[in-house]
Parts: C-alpha cells; structure tokens; sequence
C-alpha cells in the first residue's frame, strides 16, 4: 500500500473529505470523488465515511484503493 502524508494549508483546521480526494489526486475530479464516498469505498480511521463533506483533520487516516493519506497540520 502506497503511504502519503497530506498538509493542511496553515490556518486550515479541517479539510472536507471530497476536497482532499482531489487536492491528493486520488480521483481526477469532483464528480468522482463524491461518487467514491457515496459507493462506500472510502475508509476513514478504520470505518467506511459516507459523508462527502466529513471534515478530515490532523491526525486522520483515509484510505482509497491502494493509497493510505495521512493528514498532518500545517507547519507554522
């Protein structure tokens, strides 16, 4: 499984889970990213999220595919 860690911009505390999809180019748009939450295919901390607009923050895992995302916090 592939591990990448993804920063939040600073001043960011959260980010939503369709945004992340795209912005850690794990789908090539939005349409797409809704459509992998909504089939279940989303796995956060260990438990399939359902919510498009779930607001992943430091220290949440998501996993897609092969692909394991690490959110960190921005370094001020």
């Amino acid at each position: 499984m592939k591990k990448v860690k993804f920063q939040l911009r600073a001043g960011d505390p959260y980010i939503q889970l369709i945004q992340l999809l795209k912005a850690a180019n794990l789908v090539f748009n939005g349409a797409e990213a809704q459509h992998v939450v909504v089939e279940g295919l989303v796995v956060r901390n260990g438990e399939v999220e359902l919510r498009k607009r779930a607001k992943i923050v430091p220290g949440d895992c998501i996993v897609f595919q092969d692909t394991e995302v690490e959110v960190v916090a921005a370094e001020e």
